[in-house]
């Protein structure tokens, strides 16, 4: 349990659009990132979230993202198992949830790029007045065209992470390997490794001498 002073990023994106500004892609990359990373943290250990959205992303004060609320999140038993129950928050249920159909990981990669798309717009990919029109519009999977402002490479992204078949969707593996992501998950490392040094400086040791010190064996 972390205290995000940050807040969460349904806030954080209602108040850029009170400005009419959008996040810069830099901005927008940094967060994704991080988010995938979390995310393929809980896929790797074979849990699904189930309830991605921008009330459950939360920011540090420094800005670091934090995935949370698992209260429906599920275990699954093997790689391929699929969920049956149909749950989540309205306007990021995957297409196949809204058709009732079994589902896995790849539902949170839907979740995901809705968030994304939220990110690089400030509103919803798909939206209605009732939850009938809604389910048709996901249903459908057209959403209104991404700001011109924006890279080709993520718009690229955004499209394959709402693929309505969710064979054809990525893993959340597949998507942190994409060249254009790569350097950016290195840059974050890079930044992390910088941030942990300076605070070990600070404590009067370095990285260099935790990884030369040894652990004490147990007789």
């Amino acid at each position: 349990m972390d205290y995000c002073e940050g807040g969460d990023m349904f806030n954080k994106i209602a108040k850029q659009k009170e400005l009419g500004v959008l996040f810069s892609e830099h901005q927008i990359l940094t967060w994704f990132v991080q988010m995938a990373l979390a995310l393929k943290h809980v896929h790797d250990r074979k849990i699904l979230h189930r309830d991605l959205k921008t009330q459950n992303i939360f920011l540090t004060s420094k800005g670091e993202i934090k995935i949370g609320d698992f209260g429906i999140a599920r275990v699954l038993q093997h790689t391929y198992d699929c969920a049956n129950t149909a749950i989540g928050t309205p306007y990021y249920l995957s297409p196949e949830i809204c058709q009732e159909k079994p589902y896995n990981q790849k539902s949170d990669i839907w979740s995901l790029g809705c968030i994304l798309y939220e990110l690089t717009t400030l509103n919803h990919a798909f939206d209605a007045r009732d939850m009938k029109g809604l389910v048709q519009k996901i249903l459908k999977g057209t959403y209104p065209p991404i700001p011109e402002v924006y890279s080709t490479d993520l718009k690229k992204l955004i499209s394959e992470l709402l693929i309505k078949d969710p064979n054809k969707r990525p893993s959340i593996r597949k998507i942190l390997e994409t060249p254009f992501l790569k350097a950016r998950v290195n840059e974050l490392f890079s930044s992390t490794l910088q941030l942990h040094e300076s605070q070990l400086q600070k404590e009067g040791t370095s990285i260099l001498e935790l990884r030369n010190c040894e652990i004490p064996r147990k007789e």
